[in-house]
């Protein structure tokens, strides 16, 4: 079998993986027997995830390696479904028979001392390896337009098959139904594409550039993240937060339901346990469509979509209209007797409904913003339901929460009004010199990179209505905190920073801006070639040249981070006449030295 033999295979196996998934998995009692899933699956399906999830563990390795292990664990799953529940090796749990597969590979020295370890150590040591890191593995090279579409015609699997492998091991916590659904859009692309191609209007290298993989794959990582850092818990007081305001006409107990299956389907994923994680979106999904009438009127048209493409629908969704008769308030869980009973009996599932309660009636807040309220409503009940409270507890409480909203939506207009006021580049500045100063030891390049993506939350945020603002730029500005939060754990930024990142997700947006001055910063020596400058700032491209200043607002703050404003304003003035001095200059260079 020649490679694009094989790469035919594995693109086939995946693209058809829509059709061939069951509907219903509720009869299957052995969830992670390998010969189960092998039936349930079929082989093509079970060989194309097996192959993402080997692409994502192995990521230096080849595609031959990677393929190799998927057949080998494919033949295994084939006895096994047959008649071999004798075999021992049957009997595993799956993620142990993918790793026992990595480990009895020969050449994979990265992985001898977690293959040492016992499960689930091992387990955790193997997602430890995953780097989404830009530079890890070489960026994903675009084919030549031309080239690829000739490529197209005459192999019209193989581009995608490859391609496959390639999102898999760059993108190692990206989900397997994520990656299969990737991988058709970039079929449907290369088709509209390469079919326009004729065309002399229509720009070919302009239609290869749009493949939206990045984000998926960042925000699948954070969710992995949180998990990772604050627990399931978390997870599932964010999911419930979330669904309750998409389906405000779900009860309690659908909404409930709803909450266990997904941060089961997380935990299966974020473990790199793709075949389950596939099972469990398949499930999940299937419910929802076939319970709509109690769920939502507005994700009809997404379940009329191939399953790889309803997931993504269904969260882009519009939040379900409220019941009519809803009420506004949620004054029984304060003004109800019973109330100190109830949570001292049913902590958790008292908390829950009151989160259920107040979300679906507030879908103008951020999912975090609504955490905040529960963590807050949960400690006002610790506080008064205590023997000897005060009569006014309760009220005292209610102002508090009143004071935190106000709080919350006026730092949002703040920076909405700057940001409509200074527009990219200066509102970025703004950011700089903040967080500069909050967490000076990153480098200049992820400085601007994470306050560069700040300024587009602004961009994309700022344009919305007031009831859409806050849901929008609270949970795009935790996706920025999240990343910053995992490079802290990488290599740890200073104490304010791990604070923020370790206290509590709820309240990890405030907590990082109220940080201040690092004040254990140790500023930087001015050296010769701290502010040397040279002709390249004539440039006459302006992302060069803004670039260029902001590196130098970078340095000059780590060297002063005491700086005032009226100090930063008189530099950024005696800069900007020198550079129009030098730049008129016969000799700019020398110029430059000079001055």
């Amino acid at each position: 079998m020649n490679w694009r033999t094989i790469i035919y295979v594995i693109l086939v196996v995946s693209l058809t993986v829509v059709k061939a998934l069951p509907r219903s998995y509720r009869d299957i009692e052995e969830k992670n027997s390998i010969g189960q899933r092998f039936s349930q699956l079929q082989e093509k399906n079970f060989k194309a995830i097996a192959m993402i999830m080997f692409a994502q563990h192995v990521q230096g390795g080849t595609f031959g390696k990677a393929l190799k292990m998927a057949e080998d664990v494919t033949d295994l799953a084939k006895k096994c479904a047959a008649a071999a529940r004798g075999n021992p090796d049957c009997l595993k749990p799956l993620d142990r028979i993918f790793l026992d597969t990595i480990c009895q590979e020969e050449n994979l020295p990265r992985f001898t001392d977690c293959c040492a370890k016992k499960d689930p150590e091992r387990n955790d040591c193997f997602l430890s390896l995953k780097n989404s890191s830009r530079g890890f593995i070489s960026p994903f090279e675009r084919p030549n337009a031309e080239a690829a579409c000739k490529n197209h015609s005459q192999h019209q699997h193989s581009l995608t098959g490859y391609f496959i492998y390639e999102i898999s091991r760059r993108h190692p916590f990206l989900y397997a139904p994520t990656i299969l659904s990737v991988a058709t859009r970039y079929d449907e692309m290369m088709k509209n594409c390469c079919g326009k191609a004729e065309d002399p209007t229509h720009n070919l290298e302009e239609c290869f550039r749009r493949q939206p993989v990045k984000e998926d794959g960042l925000r699948q990582e954070h969710t992995c993240g949180i998990l990772k850092k604050f627990g399931e818990r978390t997870i599932k007081a964010l999911k419930l937060a979330q669904i309750s305001q998409k389906f405000p006409k779900a009860d309690f107990v659908t909404v409930n339901k709803l909450v266990m299956d997904i941060a089961n389907m997380h935990k299966d994923c974020c473990r790199g346990e793709m075949l389950d994680c596939m099972h469990d979106r398949e499930e999940i999904l299937h419910y929802v469509c076939t319970n709509q009438d109690i769920l939502s009127s507005k994700i009809k048209k997404c379940c009329e979509k191939p399953l790889l493409q309803r997931s993504e629908c269904i969260v882009n969704a519009e939040n379900d209209d409220k019941p009519a008769d809803l009420s506004p308030h949620v004054r029984e869980f304060i003004e109800d007797k019973g109330v100190c009973e109830r949570f001292a009996q049913e902590k958790d599932a008292h908390l829950a409904r009151f989160l259920y309660e107040y979300s679906r009636r507030h879908p103008e807040f951020s999912a975090q913003m609504l955490l905040r309220i529960g963590k807050g409503y949960e400690d006002l009940l610790k506080e008064c339901c205590k023997t000897g409270a005060p009569d006014n507890c309760f009220s005292r409480g209610e102002e508090e929460l009143k004071k935190h909203i106000y709080e919350t939506e006026s730092v949002m207009k703040t920076s909405c009004d700057i940001y409509k006021e200074k527009g990219d580049y200066y509102f970025q500045n703004e950011l700089l010199m903040s967080f500069t100063k909050k967490m000076p030891q990153l480098t200049s390049a992820e400085l601007i990179k994470f306050t560069k993506q700040m300024t587009a939350v602004g961009s994309k945020c700022c344009q919305l209505s007031q009831d859409k603002l806050l849901p929008c730029a609270e949970e795009n500005l935790d996706l920025v905190l999240g990343e910053i939060c995992r490079r802290h754990l990488t290599d740890p930024i200073n104490p304010g920073v791990c604070h923020c990142c370790s206290s509590s997700y709820a309240l990890r947006r405030p907590c990082m801006g109220k940080l201040e001055i690092d004040e254990n910063y140790v500023p930087l020596s001015l050296t010769p070639g701290l502010f040397t400058f040279h002709e390249d700032l004539c440039t006459t491209e302006d992302e060069k040249l803004q670039h260029k200043k902001q590196e130098m607002l970078i340095n000059l703050i780590k060297y002063k981070p005491q700086i005032t404003q009226e100090q930063l304003t008189s530099v950024t003035a005696a800069f900007t006449a020198m550079r129009e001095q030098c730049c008129k200059e016969e000799n700019r260079e020398a110029c430059f030295v000079k001055e």
